[in-house]
């Protein structure tokens, strides 16, 4: 039983590195585009018109309620990891 689950243990933490790596890849190639698609902004943008302005400003609001937002999101989702690798490691002290 306790080499079953230290099986199930293995295959999972490779699972969520697998994982971790496809996001981090997919987060740092988001990221790129946005910041094309910001820096083809300024460089077009007309800013002696307001509305250009007003855009500029309203995309960095946007961008930072969902950064803010993402992180929370990010540390929820550690933090509910960790508690379920607690209860694995518990459920394993309780087999010994």
């Amino acid at each position: 039983m306790s080499e079953k689950i230290n099986e199930i243990r293995s295959n999972t933490l490779n699972l969520i590195e697998r994982n971790e790596r496809n996001y981090n890849f997919s987060f740092g190639a988001a990221a790129f585009v946005e910041l094309l698609f910001f820096v083809a902004f300024l460089l077009l943008a007309d800013f002696s018109n307001r509305v250009h302005i007003l855009l500029l400003i309203m995309t960095i609001v946007i961008y930072t309620i969902m950064a803010f937002g993402l992180l929370a999101l990010g540390l929820h989702v550690n933090r509910n990891t960790l508690r379920v690798l607690n209860a694995i490691e518990l459920l394993e002290k309780d087999d010994k």
